[in-house]
């Protein structure tokens, strides 16, 4: 169940970095008014912190952003 304004679009985690925050880019046509490929800079959600789940360069990712800044979002999913 997602909150009103939230935008939930799909990724590909490029880079780890420190702290579990992740470069995730996002495919063109996900983001409104946005043509081409976006990095977004992302952080894991408590669900996947406390379930320790891993996430390495290469996952296809859930990413969360707010409407009012697309360039960092929140990683709610990672698909098998």
């Amino acid at each position: 169940m997602l909150k009103p304004g939230v935008i939930e679009v799909e990724g590909e985690v490029t880079e780890a970095l420190p702290n579990t925050m992740f470069r995730v880019a996002v495919a063109p046509g996900q983001l409104p008014s946005i043509e081409e490929q976006k990095i977004v800079l992302c952080h894991l959600s408590g669900k996947m912190r406390i379930n320790y789940v891993r996430i390495l360069p290469g996952d296809k990712v859930r990413v969360e952003m707010t409407p009012y800044d697309l360039t960092k979002g929140r990683i709610t999913f990672r698909y098998r």
